[in-house]
């Protein structure tokens, strides 16, 4: 008869361990395209969005998840219990990790009209040309803040000071992208409460079953 219990563990397992792929699965893509030349605006806005990300904590994050998944095997294989409570730990402390990194993006969110400044200013005349075409826009706070950049969109100055600057519908855009990363962390920390959660159930149905051993050794049923 299959062990309901155990077999909860196992699913929970299996999404933490599916959990680690996808962090550093999407680490490593980010970290290869986010120096691409951009061929639009929302790929440049979005490039330089990934150029804040934290993708080395994500893939240590990662790689510490493969490891407690490592550490659950043996729990697994075995009746040792003490396996699966080195695995709890392991998993609260990527919870914790997973949490500061959704955190930090969601702070992001808070400040991204100031801190996107900087970047926008910092990039070519092509690449501002690419995301004035895209949201519409001139300028970054206004059409003289920076300067635009000639284009259809911003074809003189006249016509430029009539069409907002570019902060608001990247802000726009940013916050809703950033909103979609930070959530995914939240609910893989919620993965990993389930993960704990199936822990600790697996813990006490392995020490009832011990008990329950252990009386019937003492009555002689152990020996029929």
């Amino acid at each position: 008869m299959v062990n309901k219990v155990q077999a909860a563990y196992v699913v929970a397992d299996g999404l933490f361990l599916l959990m680690g792929i996808f962090i550093i699965g999407f680490s490593v893509i980010v970290g290869n395209i986010r120096d691409e030349i951009p061929e639009n605006g929302r790929q440049a806005a979005r490039n330089l969005l990934y150029q804040r990300f934290p993708l080395t904590a994500g893939i240590v994050n990662a790689v510490f998840i493969f490891l407690t998944f490592m550490v659950t095997l043996p729990g697994l294989a075995t009746q040792s219990r003490g396996w699966l409570k080195l695995g709890a730990y392991m998993t609260t402390f990527c919870g914790l990790f997973s949490m500061i990194l959704g955190l930090f993006l969601w702070i992001l969110t808070l400040k991204t009209r100031e801190d996107f400044a900087p970047l926008y200013w910092a990039q070519p005349a092509n690449v501002q040309q690419l995301m004035q075409a895209e949201f519409n826009c001139c300028g970054y706070f206004n059409s003289t803040s920076p300067a635009f950049v000639t284009d259809a969109t911003c074809s003189s100055p006249a016509a430029a000071a009539l069409v907002r600057g570019c902060a608001t519908p990247i802000t726009s855009f940013a916050n809703i992208f950033l909103d979609n990363i930070f959530t995914a962390m939240f609910g893989m920390v919620g993965i990993d409460f389930v993960f704990v959660m199936a822990t600790a159930c697996l813990l006490k149905d392995r020490k009832e079953r011990e008990r329950f051993r252990h009386i019937d050794e003492k009555s002689g049923y152990g020996r029929i």
